[in-house]
């Protein structure tokens, strides 16, 4: 797009986390963002700053993503603000965090309203407005790929909503939309604080963190440099597919080098002795 006539992205949940640092990284690139927020107006307008202090514009739309009337409006906020859309970023997310046999019928409404209904419904209304192609883009997580305590809920969302990134590629294709999904690993965000320290019977977060190949949890940066990428030109032919960002989280299984000892353990894991050459 030219100067005059910016890229106009909707990011639900822009208030704050992945959402907020990319408004900001969109902003510095020129784009008008529409920032999503849910309760916090405060936030969602310091949000709107940073787009603006980086030389971008935008407008903060209140809507619970959860209800679907929230949804039409927000997107027809979008339409009579700009007329047309170019980028939509499903980011927003919630969930709660129990045991299989402890959900309950409302833990269940309320996690694929939240989740998976919100994503499809609001992709549908974002290639609406796409009128000359555009992006989509699903933020979801490891959960959709390996079953841990407690992320049953969130994680079934976030493969349904993987499975539905493939089928919009395949329909939305011919009218140059294209659909992606960028996949968290441990990202160092307030949600993965949540997580670890407040679930209770969680695992501590260092023993997880020493399983994943880069040793380290991912940044808000990361993710948000991830879905940059898959809005940009540069992805203007990748589509129906999921980027994951997780320091090599998902590559591994048991048993694991950072449960290993001796000769094994050295000559991998830094926290060993000097490495050294294993025995013939």
């Amino acid at each position: 797009m030219t100067e005059s006539t910016p890229r106009i992205v909707a990011i639900t949940g822009a208030s704050r986390g992945i959402g907020r640092l990319l408004a900001q990284k969109l902003g510095a690139q020129g784009a008008a963002v529409v920032i999503n927020y849910k309760v916090n107006a405060d936030l969602a307008e310091e949000s709107l700053a940073d787009v603006v202090a980086a030389g971008g514009s935008g407008i903060t739309v209140q809507a619970d993503v959860e209800q679907t009337d929230d949804i039409d409006a927000m997107f027809e906020r979008i339409r009579i603000e700009y007329g047309r859309l170019d980028a939509f970023v499903a980011n927003a997310a919630a969930s709660a965090f129990k045991p299989v046999a402890a959900l309950k019928t409302h833990h269940l409404d309320r996690s694929y309203a939240m989740n998976t209904r919100s994503f499809v419904l609001g992709a549908i209304r974002a290639a609406e407005l796409m009128d000359a192609g555009g992006r989509i883009v699903a933020v979801t997580s490891y959960g959709s790929l390996r079953a841990f305590p407690t992320y049953a809920a969130l994680g079934a969302a976030k493969a349904a909503n993987e499975a539905y990134v493939k089928y919009m590629a395949t329909e939305f294709g011919p009218r140059q939309i294209t659909v992606n999904a960028v996949n968290g690993g441990l990202i160092d965000t307030d949600s993965l604080d949540y997580f670890y320290h407040r679930v209770p019977g969680m695992a501590p977060m260092e023993t997880v963190l020493s399983k994943v190949p880069l040793q380290r949890p991912g940044t808000a940066d990361d993710m948000a440099d991830a879905i940059d990428f898959l809005l940009s030109d540069r992805a203007s032919y990748i589509t129906g597919q999921v980027l994951s960002v997780d320091g090599g989280l998902t590559i591994v299984a048991p048993p694991f080098w950072a449960d290993t000892t001796g000769d094994l353990r050295s000559a991998v894991m830094l926290d060993g002795p000097d490495p050294s050459v294993l025995p013939d």
